[in-house]
């Protein structure tokens, strides 16, 4: 049997809920009232409440937390991804008044240097809503920063072009 667990954690779960818990001590500097989790009601035709990671009304603020990294042997986490794919569902069917942020660990593939997150918006931009802000958060030192993938205009041009021209996904930066 094949042991899933991210090594030197508890569980996955935990791996999660502590990076949600570091998340929310970096956004409260400019959200103090970021609350978790956060309820909101989302919907197309009809709305029904949905959790989020983080959020506050007040200041109109939703995010999501994700801690996934490549496999260990440099492969991609296509079911983690998927988790990836729903959150952006999620952030295209709450309200557009709201600043969506989508926080994820920082993790370069050990064959190419890619990080996932960047590897995410090149071949799954046709899922990803404008207006979501991708934050790369990344360890130096015991302490976390916020790594830019991408200028978010810059991210909105590559998108709107790539899908114009029926892109199957979007030029790989490094090349």
């Amino acid at each position: 049997m094949t042991n899933h667990q991210r090594k030197n954690a508890a569980s996955n779960a935990a791996v999660g809920a502590d990076f949600e818990e570091l998340v929310h001590s970096l956004l409260t500097a400019s959200y103090p009232a970021l609350t978790r989790p956060f309820w909101l009601p989302i919907g197309h035709l009809t709305q029904k409440q949905h959790k989020f990671d983080l959020g506050c009304r007040e200041q109109k603020v939703i995010v999501e937390c994700k801690s996934h990294t490549w496999t260990e042997s440099g492969n991609i986490p296509s079911a983690k991804l998927t988790t990836w794919d729903q959150a952006m569902l999620y952030f295209y069917l709450a309200p557009r008044s709201y600043k969506k942020i989508f926080a994820i660990k920082r993790d370069l593939n050990p064959k190419t240097g890619e990080s996932l997150a960047e590897f995410y918006v090149r071949t799954h931009f046709h899922v990803i809503p404008d207006e979501v802000e991708f934050w790369g958060l990344t360890k130096r030192e015991a302490v976390y920063a916020r790594c830019p993938l991408m200028r978010r205009d810059i991210l909105r041009v590559c998108l709107k072009q790539a899908r114009r021209e029926g892109m199957d996904s979007l030029p790989d930066p490094r090349s």
